[in-house]
C-alpha cells in the first residue's frame, strides 16, 4: 500500500477527519498523512499519501495550487469567511467589475500575506484556531507567499467569483479580505473550492467514505509526487550505492528524484558535485 490517494474532501469535514477515514480504512498498521490543510468550510482535492509516499508530503505540499472562491463582498468576518462573526459594513461602496478587477491584480505577485486569525497556523506550539476560541489574541505575522493569479469570473454585487492559482502557505480567505479592504466594502469567502494540488485535480478525486477497494483501486504512482522536482535516471548498481548511503557524482543542484527507469528508487540531494541519498525506497513503487 504505497502511492498516493486524491481525496474529494466535503465541507464541514477536517483535513484530519478525512485522514482519520482513510487510515480506518486501509489495513492495520498502514501510514497515512496529508499534504497541506483545507480549512472544514472548503471542499475538493485533499491529496493523502499512504505508505511509503508519506516521506513526499513536503514535496506535494510545495506544489502550486489552485481555488474556486466565491466572496462575498460588503461585510467582514472575524474568520474572514462565512464560519466567522459576520459584520455588515455601512454605507459600503458599490464597485464595478472594473473596480474588482484592477484590485485583483494588486494581490498577485510575492506578497506579504498576513494569515486569518482563525487558522491552523501554529503560534508557539498551538493552533491559531484553538487560540481564538478561547478569546485569546492571536499575535499572527504576515509570511511571505506567492500569488499567481486572481481571475474574476463572474461578478453580481454582493457577489464575486475567483479562481486563484497560488504556491503553498497562500490563504484565500486573506486574499478575499484584502480585496475587500481595498475596494474599502469589506469581503469574507462564503465558498471555497481546491481545484488541484499540481497533476492532482478534483477529477481525480475519490470521496472519504469509498471503500477499501475504491481506495486500493484510486492510488497513484509515488512517481507523480515527484513531477516537479529535478530527475536523475541511475543504474541498478547506482542505486544499490545510494540505498548503501553512498553519494553519486552529479552537476544537480537541490532536491533531486532517482529514477531506475521508470521506477522512482529516492530522494536525494545535489550540492552540484555529489548526489546525496535522504530517502531511499527499499521498494520502489
Amino acid at each position: 500500500m504505497n502511492g498516493l490517494l486524491v481525496i474529494d474532501k466535503p465541507a464541514g469535514m477536517t483535513s484530519r477527519d478525512a485522514v482519520n477515514y482513510v487510515e480506518r480504512t486501509l489495513p492495520r498498521g498502514t501510514k497515512v498523512g496529508h499534504t497541506g490543510t483545507l480549512d472544514p468550510l472548503a471542499t475538493g482535492v485533499l491529496v493523502v499519501c499512504v505508505g511509503q509516499a508519506t516521506r513526499l508530503a513536503d514535496d506535494v505540499h510545495a506544489m502550486g495550487k489552485g481555488y474556486a472562491a466565491t466572496v462575498r463582498l460588503g461585510a467582514t468576518s472575524s474568520s474572514d469567511d462565512a464560519d466567522g462573526e459576520v459584520t455588515e459594513t455601512p454605507d459600503a461602496p458599490v464597485p464595478t467589475r472594473e473596480d474588482v478587477e484592477a484590485a485583483c491584480a494588486e494581490l498577485v505577485g510575492v506578497v506579504a500575506q498576513l494569515p486569518p486569525q482563525v487558522s491552523a497556523l501554529k503560534i508557539d506550539g498551538k493552533r491559531a484556531h484553538d487560540l481564538a476560541r478561547k478569546g485569546v489574541a492571536v499575535p499572527v505575522q504576515p509570511r511571505t507567499v506567492h500569488v499567481k493569479s486572481v481571475a474574476v469570473t463572474a461578478y453580481e454585487w454582493p457577489r464575486v467569483e475567483l479562481a486563484v492559482e497560488c504556491g503553498k502557505g497562500t490563504y484565500v480567505r486573506s486574499i478575499a479580505r484584502d480585496l475587500g479592504a481595498s475596494l474599502g466594502c469589506g469581503g469574507y469567502v462564503t465558498a471555497l473550492r481546491r481545484t488541484h494540488v499540481g497533476p492532482f485535480d478534483a477529477g481525480q478525486g475519490v470521496s472519504v467514505d469509498a471503500s477499501l477497494a475504491t481506495l486500493t483501486a484510486s492510488l497513484r504512482p509515488m512517481a507523480e509526487g515527484v513531477c516537479d522536482l529535478a530527475t536523475v535516471r541511475v543504474s541498478e548498481g547506482e542505486a544499490k550505492a545510494l540505498f548503501q548511503g553512498q553519494t553519486l557524482a552529479t552537476a544537480l543542484v537541490g532536491r533531486v528524484a532517482v529514477f531506475v527507469g521508470d521506477t522512482l528508487h529516492a530522494l536525494a540531494e545535489g550540492d552540484g558535485s555529489r548526489l546525496r541519498p535522504r530517502a531511499v525506497f527499499p521498494r520502489p513503487c
